[in-house]
């Protein structure tokens, strides 16, 4: 049986926004309160349920089926990409090799600020723009705890940086996506993001450092904030607008990895700053030959190799099993999907969230349901195949890879079932039509709206862990309320996955992935009060550069085709 999404079941938008929010409100809540993050992620996922059914007359059956999709994705790929990248880093420490990789890093530079500028920064924009999708967190957060960073700070520090490339991650996969959904031109959004990103991406750097070390830590490292955040930024605004989205972090990541080691080879900070009480890291000690490092590195340029790869469409495609025209020898074994029972083809979106043609009650096609199970393609697979090249290269034996591989996924347990439940929650509130009830409350803001747009998109990512789903979720709301209100709609439909970044370091997904690849379970609560303060800050920034391009700096808008 068919069923028509409703979006105000309460007659009043206060209430029926209210409700709407509560599960996310009282996930959050019990976060912050302390609650192990496991049982706070199933407390907010039965909510999400009653919401659905009681509230927004959600049938049962396909609630139900809503919540087992969210679950299946937040496993597969979220969660194996979680496993896959703190094993390999086990690997690697287990092997002595981590050592070898901690040491070259302090010759680089031993002040802890610089080591997140390289690590968090470009070497994590690089990977997200491979990969996304919770990769460069993991990783990201994973080295920093091994060069001595406190787990709090490893933890924040790699979601601060993860925020202005997320919306060219993955190959550029939020700005397509955000193209298709919303019919705008893609080169047109990517030039739009590339005006705004590249103003987030020289303040983000001196960002991490002041939360770091304060603003007299910034004064410090003027030098390396201006190479780090201006290379990329400059790089991400030439390929945004020249070239278009797919290859922005990419080159923009290893350009500012570039950029900063050959600074770092001739300045350096006069004060050499360390977390207080983390152990002193002298440059010179126990001096290493460039076999040595080539070595102790080797596993992590397996890692981005593997990463790249798999990222990349034509190799994504062979992985596939070849396109319908072309199949190949994995076709049907690779990638298999099936559509989600009494979910599938059942839920239809209403006017205003989309275009509705006249006289019809809700648009034309249902919302699709259908679990991929791109188990070869995934991008968890490739960084699992890294661990088994890294265990050859560093002699591990295979009892000892096996052994090392199950005590990371029994350690890990907890954590993905608290993934699995939040992507539940956040599917449930998706097909519910909760989603578009907490967006439509933006939409009642008039003139302000430009500000209010990527705030909208932040919300999405806070809701979904992606700015993808966001940008799907939202993209065509956004061209019909700009229509509406006679604005552009390339520069309030960009703005959404602008905005968006903005949210990647405070939805639980991240959240959990920062916390494993840390190793502070049950400090999911700690690390979102360390980072919530800042995302709502920049979001607001990114509100405001949208404010100021809508009615002052138009000319910074791209007329499009």
């Amino acid at each position: 049986m068919d069923w028509v999404q409703t979006y105000d079941p309460f007659g009043s938008p206060l209430v029926s926004t209210l409700v709407a929010a509560a599960p996310v409100t009282l996930l959050l809540g019990l976060l912050v309160a302390g609650v192990a993050a496991h049982r706070a992620a199933l407390v907010g996922m039965v909510a999400a349920l009653a919401v659905a059914v009681f509230a927004f007359g959600m049938p049962t059956d396909a609630a139900l089926a809503s919540a087992v999709y969210g679950a299946g994705f937040g496993l597969l790929p979220i969660g194996w990409i979680v496993v896959a990248a703190v094993f390999m880093f086990h690997l690697t420490v287990l092997s002595g090799q981590f050592d070898v990789v901690k040491r070259s890093v302090a010759r680089i530079s031993p002040d802890q600020r610089m080591q997140a500028l390289l690590i968090a920064f470009s070497f994590g924009t690089f990977v997200e723009g491979a990969a996304g999708f919770g990769t460069p967190v993991a990783i990201s957060a994973a080295l920093l705890i091994g060069l001595g960073f406190t787990p709090l700070y490893a933890a924040g520090l790699a979601l601060l940086a993860n925020t202005s490339p997320v919306a060219f991650g993955a190959l550029g996969t939020p700005i397509i996506t955000l193209a298709k959904i919303s019919g705008l031109d893609e080169m047109a959004l990517s030039q739009m993001a590339g005006r705004q990103l590249p103003l987030f991406s020289l303040v983000v750097p001196g960002w991490l450092v002041a939360v770091m070390s304060g603003w007299r830590g910034v004064r410090q490292c003027w030098p390396a904030i201006l190479v780090c955040g201006g290379s990329f930024a400059t790089l991400q605004f030439l390929v945004a607008n020249f070239y278009g989205p797919t290859l922005v972090d990419v080159i923009g990541g290893v350009g500012s990895l570039a950029a900063l080691a050959l600074l770092l080879r001739v300045w350096q900070p006069a004060e050499v700053w360390r977390f207080p009480g983390a152990a002193p890291q002298a440059p010179d000690e126990r001096p290493l030959s460039p076999g040595q490092v080539a070595y102790g590195w080797a596993p992590w340029a397996l890692l981005s190799v593997m990463v790249f790869l798999w990222g990349w469409p034509p190799a994504k495609t062979i992985l596939n099993g070849g396109t319908a025209e072309e199949p190949n020898a994995l076709a049907g074994i690779s990638s298999i999907s099936w559509e989600v029972p009494r979910l599938h083809g059942r839920v239809y979106r209403a006017a205003p969230v989309v275009d509705v043609p006249e006289g019809a009650e809700h648009a034309d096609d249902a919302e699709r349901a259908v679990y991929e199970l791109n188990w070869l393609s995934a991008t968890g697979t490739g960084i699992f195949f890294a661990a088994v090249l890294s265990a050859a290269w560093l002699r591990i034996g295979p009892g000892t890879f096996v052994r090392q591989f199950f005590r990371t996924l029994w350690r890990m347990r907890l954590a993905l079932l608290t993934i699995a439940c939040m992507l539940a929650l956040g599917f449930v509130t998706k097909y519910s039509g909760a989603d578009a009830t907490l967006g439509l409350a933006f939409t009642r803001t008039g003139w302000l709206y430009p500000f209010f747009a990527p705030l909208l998109g932040w919300l999405g990512v806070a809701l979904t862990g992606s700015d993808t789903s966001s940008n799907a979720l939202f993209g065509s709301l956004q061209r019909i309320t700009a229509e509406q209100l006679q604005l552009p709609p390339v520069l309030i439909v960009g703005s959404n996955s602008t905005g968006g970044v903005m949210g990647k370091m405070i939805d639980a997904q991240s959240i959990v992935v920062a916390a494993v690849a840390t190793e502070q379970s049950g400090g999911e609560g700690k690390i979102l009060r360390f980072v919530f303060p800042h995302s709502v800050a920049l979001a607001a920034l990114v509100g405001l550069v949208t404010l100021v391009q809508a009615y002052l700096l138009a000319w910074m808008i791209p007329a499009g085709p």
